[in-house]
């Protein structure tokens, strides 16, 4: 555990979610409320950052429909190929894609 450089009281570990979903942990005082991200941490959470940047891709009009290109690692890793058919599943922020088996 680490010790407050504010007041020298034992701090709390205690997670996280980005607005990204990006989980991190990180430590607080329960007395002064000072709150401390240790490298390791950050570099974590920038990597993963850097990795969900690598995958930003733009949506274009294709005919009167929305197309987005698959980056050519995802469809390597997800085993996709032309022509295979996905599902699109609609959530509260977001849109999930799941291959179809």
């Amino acid at each position: 555990m680490k010790k407050c450089s504010e007041c020298g009281k034992q701090m709390e570990e205690k997670e996280a979610v980005t607005p990204e979903g990006v989980t991190y942990r990180y430590f607080t005082c329960p007395q002064c409320g000072e709150e401390l991200v240790d490298m390791k941490q950050l570099h974590e959470v920038a990597e993963q950052y850097r990795t969900m940047k690598l995958y930003h891709v733009k949506v274009t009009r294709w005919g009167q429909s929305l197309g987005f290109r698959i980056p050519k690692e995802l469809a390597i890793k997800y085993h996709l190929k032309a022509n295979d058919e996905i599902a699109l599943i609609p959530e509260k922020n977001s849109i999930k894609i799941m291959p179809q088996e």
